[in-house]
């Protein structure tokens, strides 16, 4: 193999390749000999045919197979000749492949930077630690029995916020019945914003027995487009007024949820609250490490990998445009002062993932089958008598197994990281922790991309779910 180096410019390489016919010729006769020992050619027995009657019949399918495995091997040899790491698909263009001659083609890649190693002992971070007050555990416990609260039949009760009805109703619009807009045995929560605006309101005052006429209008952004924007009238029958009946907290309620007295049921709770607090100092934690890991490396991207980060945050900007949840701060810029800004986000947030990417490789930091089936364990919780589809949803869908393993990967390093830099701790009211810290869009983006990156995640885990729905309904 013959290889010239043509360009050798920042991160990108461009070579020259040469694959003397000889080598083609080698492996063309090897792979039809191959050929020749299953195929059946009358007049021949399995594996006598004459290699030229095999050239003749299959040479163009084999042709096409020993070039695809040809330049895969050859480009496998020169990155490790070169010690060369692609930081993405290399682009292959051929110059020559005809029978009898020399295999020519040009290759052309983008490497992974030479990264520095970091000092982590140097750097300095503080964990905040918040304690749980007495009044927010209290708070949730009565949530809580807000939540296991009965409702109970209640004759010549006048209805309002926060009593449930039980009722009929017949919906139109311009005086015809639509789909979806009948019901009956419906039970309705005044106040809970179950339907849509006004429609709750007007039955406050209702009692049992009455006839009520309801008119309200879909929202604009009604998920049904026959609805959207429209006028609807509707017929409600209110045949119970249902008061709520407050549950007392005490022993019996203690134990109901799942603790042995209400001491145990203070101390769960407590926990639970704690555990949330934690996580959200582990977040605030996580994002001062990675800003400071940001701010300590400056080396050049990979050109097609900052454009392609660029590009995804962009059509996210446009989506948050379209729908008008720009940050004030970027509702005056222009597309040239937006553009610059988050190609500079863009080219932060790519070498940030290839200093964490590099640092997990030096240090042989790897996530293992058991991280992943904890990880599917947590997402078969999500969705209770499903668990086996989901767990064979991950498994059927590699791309669904690298969203789930990569987070897990970044966890694993970040834990590396806070092992060696000094940690420490600071006692905060809840306030403070709970406070938005500012950022610089690299380890927390900005909050139109992260608007958008949440109805993203929120579509792919509908998918999921949809995906596990029919597998369950075929079942």
């Amino acid at each position: 193999m013959q290889v010239t180096e043509t360009i050798n410019e920042g991160l990108k390489r461009e070579y020259a390749i040469v694959i003397p016919k000889e080598n083609i010729d080698g492996r063309m006769n090897t792979r039809l000999t191959e050929v020749g020992g299953t195929v059946n050619v009358p007049g021949f027995r399995p594996g006598k045919v004459p290699l030229a009657i095999l050239k003749k019949r299959f040479g163009d399918a084999v042709r096409g197979e020993i070039l695809e495995q040809t330049v895969q091997d050859s480009i496998k040899d020169l990155m490790q000749d070169k010690d060369l790491r692609p930081a993405t698909e290399p682009k292959v263009d051929l110059v020559t492949f005809e029978d009898g001659s020399d295999l020519e083609y040009k290759l052309s890649i983008e490497v992974i930077p030479d990264i520095e190693p970091i000092d982590f002992s140097v750097i300095e971070l503080e964990r905040m630690v918040a304690e749980v007050p007495d009044e927010d555990v209290q708070k949730s416990i009565e949530r809580l029995a807000d939540q296991q609260k009965t409702y109970a039949l209640e004759e010549g009760r006048t209805a309002e916020d926060g009593d449930q009805l039980l009722l009929n109703f017949l919906g139109r619009i311009d005086g015809e019945a639509f789909d979806g807009g009948t019901a009956e045995g419906m039970e309705l929560l005044l106040g809970s914003g179950q339907f849509i605006p006004g429609f709750e309101e007007q039955l406050v005052g209702a009692k049992a027995g009455e006839k009520k006429t309801v008119n309200v209008e879909f929202p604009a952004d009604y998920g049904s487009e026959t609805l959207a924007g429209k006028a609807a009238e509707f017929e409600v029958d209110v045949t119970e007024v249902r008061a709520p009946a407050k549950i007392q907290i005490d022993e019996e309620f203690a134990k109901s949820m799942g603790a042995e007295d209400l001491d145990g049921l203070q101390s769960m709770v407590r926990d639970q609250i704690g555990s949330e607090y934690t996580q959200v100092s582990r977040g605030r934690l996580k994002r001062e490490l990675l800003d400071k890991l940001s701010n300590t490396v400056n080396f050049d991207v990979p050109p097609s990998m900052l454009e392609n980060e660029f590009q995804t945050i962009w059509k996210q900007l446009q989506e948050a445009k379209e729908q008008d949840r720009l940050d004030e701060d970027d509702k005056g810029k222009s597309d040239e002062e937006l553009e610059e800004r988050y190609r500079e986000i863009a080219a932060r947030r790519i070498r940030l993932g290839l200093l964490l990417s590099e640092i997990g490789r030096v240090n042989d930091l790897t996530v293992n089958q058991d991280d992943l089936n904890r990880a599917m364990a947590e997402q078969a919780q999500r969705f209770p008598g499903q668990e086996a589809q989901v767990m064979k949803f991950y498994t059927e869908n590699p791309q669904a197994m690298q969203d789930l393993q990569a987070p897990i990967f970044e966890e694993k390093i970040v834990d590396y990281i806070l092992e060696l830099a000094k940690v420490t701790e600071r006692n905060v009211a809840i306030e403070e922790l709970l406070a938005d810290p500012g950022g610089d869009g690299v380890s927390d983006p900005n909050s139109n991309v992260k608007k958008a990156k949440k109805a993203k995640k929120a579509k792919k885990a509908k998918k999921a779910k949809k995906a596990v729905n029919k597998k369950s309904a075929k079942a």
